[in-house]
């Protein structure tokens, strides 16, 4: 079956940096449309980012210019770095998986998901 494990979250101070993992299986990653949502406690699931097949990537307005989505299809993979994190930025982290392709920001979009991982920025 599909799995999505994430991995890479912590606390990090506000103006750092850090780096999430998503390794995926159960399927053929190369063909899959990858993205990164994040949900805050008491608060609705949200689009940060998206990587496509290609390789294109589009990001949510609130993390342009500070997050980057990037893939290694070689290695089922799928990676955001965060920079200059603010404490906003706290959230549980999930990796999702769309069959799609193209700069899809709605959860219904996505297939797969995993469990997420916890970032938190202290102020």
């Amino acid at each position: 079956q599909v799995q999505l494990v994430e991995s890479g979250g912590g606390l990090v101070q506000a103006g750092g940096s850090l780096s999430l993992s998503c390794a995926a299986s159960g399927l053929t990653f190369s063909r899959y449309g990858m993205a990164w949502f994040r949900q805050a406690p008491g608060k609705e699931r949200e689009f940060v980012g998206t990587c496509w097949s290609g390789g294109s990537t589009y990001y949510a307005d609130s993390v342009k210019g500070r997050f980057t989505i990037s893939r290694d299809n070689a290695k089922n993979t799928v990676y955001l770095q965060m920079n200059s994190l603010k404490p906003e930025d706290t959230a549980v982290y999930i990796c999702a998986a769309s069959r799609r392709s193209g700069a899809m920001i709605r959860v219904r979009d996505y297939d797969y998901w995993g469990q997420g991982t916890q970032v938190t920025v202290s102020s």
